[in-house]
């Protein structure tokens, strides 16, 4: 079984969206064995987003991410990584299929609900980066 992180980001959050994505999650076949509310400073942002250093959108995505409550879950299943991104849609939500998480709810490529890992090597960067094995469940 294939790992991967997942964040309602802070608009989801402010949304009232938390629910959804799980139930979005579950539905389709993902198990959250990984699960917790946090809130992000600038510092643990940028270190987050690390990969995104110097590029034009580093600076404001930090900062979004830093200007709420998100919740961070690690989620498993067959093929976990594309399933998810599968659901969460596109970046930018005006180009996300019908039916997917950021077509349904985002406002725009920054504020668009989710973050979902895209590669094995990001998926085991981003879960150490908020989770440790004893906040992790097997069942």
């Amino acid at each position: 079984m294939e790992k991967t992180l997942s964040i309602v980001k802070p608009d989801g959050v402010q949304k009232h969206l938390i629910g959804e994505v799980i139930k979005r999650f579950e539905e389709n076949g993902l198990k959250v064995v990984g699960l917790k509310m946090i809130y992000m400073d600038k510092k643990e942002a940028e270190g987050f987003y690390a990969v995104h250093r110097g590029k034009p959108f580093f600076e404001s995505l930090t900062t979004f991410m830093s200007s709420g409550p998100a919740v961070v879950m690690v989620l498993e299943g067959k093929e976990a990584i594309s399933k998810t991104r599968e659901l969460m849609g596109a970046t930018d939500p005006k180009q996300a299929k019908e039916g997917t998480l950021r077509r349904q709810y985002a406002t725009n490529i920054e504020r668009n609900i989710v973050h979902g890992s895209d590669a094995h090597e990001t998926a085991a960067f981003e879960i150490k980066y908020f989770f440790n094995s004893l906040e992790m469940f097997e069942y």
